[in-house]
């Protein structure tokens, strides 16, 4: 079983490494044609609000302790995978 520092870090390394593919498919949606961008800009908005709702749940995560860490977890899970989801759809949408 994982320790509170432990599962924060994984789930901290996770969120820069997803941070960095939305970082480059906005590059990608800047250099795009004018139509394919409009695309991009609707799908990478709503990564951008997954982004952020998961440095939340990592910020609360942080400062939890005992029970409410436990059920913080769950909802963290579910915001993560959400986004991990997201950027999968994204990139597969525009390849």
């Amino acid at each position: 079983m994982q320790t509170k520092d432990e599962y924060i870090e994984c789930k901290a390394s996770e969120l820069k490494e997803w941070s960095a593919q939305i970082d480059s498919l906005t590059a990608e949606a800047k250099s795009a044609a004018d139509d394919v961008n409009h695309q991009y800009v609707e799908e990478l908005d709503a990564l951008h609000d997954k982004q952020k709702a998961a440095a939340e749940k990592l910020k609360e995560l942080k400062e939890s302790s005992g029970d409410a860490l436990e059920s913080l977890k769950e909802t963290a899970d579910t915001t993560w995978d959400d986004l991990k989801t997201g950027i999968s759809n994204t990139v597969d949408k525009f390849k």
